[in-house]
Protein backbone atom coordinates (compact mmCIF):
# COMPACT_ATOMS: atom_id res chain seq x y z
CA UNK A 1 0.00 0.00 0.00
CA UNK A 2 1.35 3.44 -0.95
CA UNK A 3 0.38 5.69 1.96
CA UNK A 4 1.99 8.72 0.32
CA UNK A 5 -0.85 8.81 -2.23
CA UNK A 6 -3.58 9.18 0.44
CA UNK A 7 -5.47 12.47 0.39
CA UNK A 8 -6.82 14.00 3.60
CA UNK A 9 -9.33 16.85 3.50
CA UNK A 10 -9.71 18.39 6.95
CA UNK A 11 -12.32 20.97 7.89
CA UNK A 12 -11.17 22.84 10.98
CA UNK A 13 -13.44 24.84 13.23
CA UNK A 14 -16.41 24.88 15.51
CA UNK A 15 -19.89 24.40 14.08
CA UNK A 16 -21.35 26.26 17.07
CA UNK A 17 -19.52 29.55 16.41
CA UNK A 18 -21.16 30.74 13.19
CA UNK A 19 -18.47 31.41 10.52
CA UNK A 20 -15.89 29.36 12.42
CA UNK A 21 -17.82 26.36 11.06
CA UNK A 22 -16.90 27.06 7.42
CA UNK A 23 -14.33 24.24 7.33
CA UNK A 24 -16.91 21.74 8.53
CA UNK A 25 -19.44 23.09 5.99
CA UNK A 26 -16.98 22.63 3.11
CA UNK A 27 -16.28 19.03 4.18
CA UNK A 28 -20.03 18.37 4.42
CA UNK A 29 -20.49 19.82 0.92
CA UNK A 30 -17.68 17.60 -0.42
CA UNK A 31 -19.37 14.56 1.16
CA UNK A 32 -22.69 15.50 -0.51
CA UNK A 33 -20.95 16.10 -3.84
CA UNK A 34 -19.20 12.72 -3.58
CA UNK A 35 -22.55 10.92 -3.54
CA UNK A 36 -23.01 11.84 -7.20
CA UNK A 37 -19.40 12.27 -8.28
CA UNK A 38 -17.06 10.15 -6.16
CA UNK A 39 -13.80 11.63 -4.99
CA UNK A 40 -10.57 9.87 -5.96
CA UNK A 41 -9.96 6.58 -4.20
CA UNK A 42 -7.98 7.06 -1.02
CA UNK A 43 -9.54 10.43 -0.21
CA UNK A 44 -10.66 10.82 3.39
CA UNK A 45 -12.85 13.64 4.74
CA UNK A 46 -12.43 14.76 8.35
CA UNK A 47 -13.56 17.53 10.68
CA UNK A 48 -11.39 18.73 13.54
CA UNK A 49 -11.47 21.36 16.26
CA UNK A 50 -7.96 22.50 15.34
CA UNK A 51 -6.07 20.77 18.14
CA UNK A 52 -2.49 20.34 16.82
CA UNK A 53 -2.19 16.68 17.91
CA UNK A 54 -5.47 15.79 16.19
CA UNK A 55 -4.49 17.64 13.00
CA UNK A 56 -1.17 15.80 12.84
CA UNK A 57 -2.92 12.46 13.35
CA UNK A 58 -5.39 13.21 10.55
CA UNK A 59 -2.80 14.22 7.95
CA UNK A 60 -0.07 11.76 8.92
CA UNK A 61 0.86 9.53 5.98
CA UNK A 62 -1.01 11.68 3.45
CA UNK A 63 0.59 12.61 0.18
CA UNK A 64 -1.73 15.63 0.10
CA UNK A 65 -3.55 17.26 2.99
CA UNK A 66 -5.95 20.12 2.39
CA UNK A 67 -7.09 22.05 5.44
CA UNK A 68 -10.05 24.45 5.37
CA UNK A 69 -10.31 26.92 8.24
CA UNK A 70 -11.90 30.23 9.12
CA UNK A 71 -9.67 33.28 9.36
CA UNK A 72 -9.85 36.71 10.92
CA UNK A 73 -8.42 39.66 9.05
CA UNK A 74 -8.20 43.35 9.77
CA UNK A 75 -9.70 44.89 7.83
CA UNK A 76 -11.84 41.90 7.07
CA UNK A 77 -13.63 40.95 3.89
CA UNK A 78 -16.04 38.16 4.87
CA UNK A 79 -15.95 35.38 2.31
CA UNK A 80 -12.53 36.30 0.92
CA UNK A 81 -10.46 33.19 0.32
CA UNK A 82 -6.74 32.74 0.94
CA UNK A 83 -4.80 29.72 -0.40
CA UNK A 84 -1.54 28.90 1.33
CA UNK A 85 0.80 26.07 0.48
CA UNK A 86 3.46 24.59 2.70
CA UNK A 87 6.84 25.73 1.46
CA UNK A 88 10.01 24.33 2.97
CA UNK A 89 8.17 23.03 6.02
CA UNK A 90 6.51 26.36 6.87
CA UNK A 91 3.31 28.05 5.91
CA UNK A 92 3.79 31.56 4.52
CA UNK A 93 2.23 34.27 6.62
CA UNK A 94 -0.90 35.72 5.08
CA UNK A 95 -0.61 39.48 5.04
CA UNK A 96 -3.44 40.20 7.45
CA UNK A 97 -5.35 36.94 7.93
CA UNK A 98 -4.93 34.66 10.92
CA UNK A 99 -6.62 31.45 12.00
CA UNK A 100 -9.66 31.93 14.16
CA UNK A 101 -8.09 29.61 16.76
CA UNK A 102 -5.56 30.69 19.38
CA UNK A 103 -3.53 27.54 18.82
CA UNK A 104 -3.90 25.31 15.87
CA UNK A 105 -2.60 25.06 12.38
CA UNK A 106 0.69 26.94 12.75
CA UNK A 107 1.45 25.00 15.92
CA UNK A 108 0.53 21.72 14.23
CA UNK A 109 2.84 22.45 11.29
CA UNK A 110 5.73 23.34 13.58
CA UNK A 111 5.23 20.26 15.75
CA UNK A 112 4.74 17.94 12.76
CA UNK A 113 7.93 19.28 11.20
CA UNK A 114 9.85 18.53 14.40
CA UNK A 115 8.35 15.03 14.57
CA UNK A 116 8.81 14.40 10.83
CA UNK A 117 5.05 13.87 10.45
CA UNK A 118 4.14 16.47 7.84
CA UNK A 119 2.09 15.36 4.84
CA UNK A 120 3.84 15.27 1.48
CA UNK A 121 2.03 18.46 0.47
CA UNK A 122 -0.06 20.74 2.68
CA UNK A 123 -2.54 23.25 1.28
CA UNK A 124 -4.59 25.55 3.50
CA UNK A 125 -7.71 27.39 2.42
CA UNK A 126 -8.53 30.15 4.89
CA UNK A 127 -11.92 31.84 4.56
CA UNK A 128 -12.35 35.24 6.17
CA UNK A 129 -15.33 35.22 8.48
CA UNK A 130 -17.68 37.89 9.77
CA UNK A 131 -19.17 36.33 12.90
CA UNK A 132 -17.56 33.91 15.35
CA UNK A 133 -20.01 34.47 18.18
CA UNK A 134 -21.91 31.55 19.69
CA UNK A 135 -24.58 30.15 17.43
CA UNK A 136 -25.11 28.02 14.35
CA UNK A 137 -25.12 28.93 10.69
CA UNK A 138 -22.74 30.80 8.44
CA UNK A 139 -23.10 34.45 7.48
CA UNK A 140 -24.38 34.94 3.93
CA UNK A 141 -21.01 35.98 2.44
CA UNK A 142 -19.19 33.03 4.01
CA UNK A 143 -21.95 30.57 3.08
CA UNK A 144 -21.64 31.73 -0.54
CA UNK A 145 -18.04 30.47 -0.62
CA UNK A 146 -18.80 26.88 0.52
CA UNK A 147 -19.98 25.28 -2.75
CA UNK A 148 -17.39 26.96 -5.03
CA UNK A 149 -14.60 26.09 -2.59
CA UNK A 150 -15.75 22.47 -2.37
CA UNK A 151 -15.71 22.30 -6.19
CA UNK A 152 -12.24 23.87 -6.30
CA UNK A 153 -10.91 21.34 -3.78
CA UNK A 154 -12.50 18.46 -5.69
CA UNK A 155 -10.75 19.64 -8.86
CA UNK A 156 -7.44 20.00 -7.02
CA UNK A 157 -7.55 16.47 -5.64
CA UNK A 158 -8.63 15.02 -8.98
CA UNK A 159 -5.47 16.51 -10.51
CA UNK A 160 -3.41 15.13 -7.62
CA UNK A 161 -4.80 11.62 -8.17
CA UNK A 162 -4.54 9.07 -5.44
CA UNK A 163 -5.51 5.50 -4.90
CA UNK A 164 -4.96 3.98 -1.49
CA UNK A 165 -6.51 3.48 1.90
CA UNK A 166 -8.66 5.89 3.86
CA UNK A 167 -8.94 6.33 7.59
Amino acid sequence: MNLAARIAIIGVGNDFRHDDGVGWAVVARLAERAEGRPLPSGTALFVCDGDPARLITLWEGAGLAIVVDAAHAHPGHPGRLHRLELDGGQLPRASSAASSHGLGLGDAVQLARELDRLPGQLVVYAVEGADSSLGRGLSARVAAVVAPLADRIAEEIEHHGGSVRTR
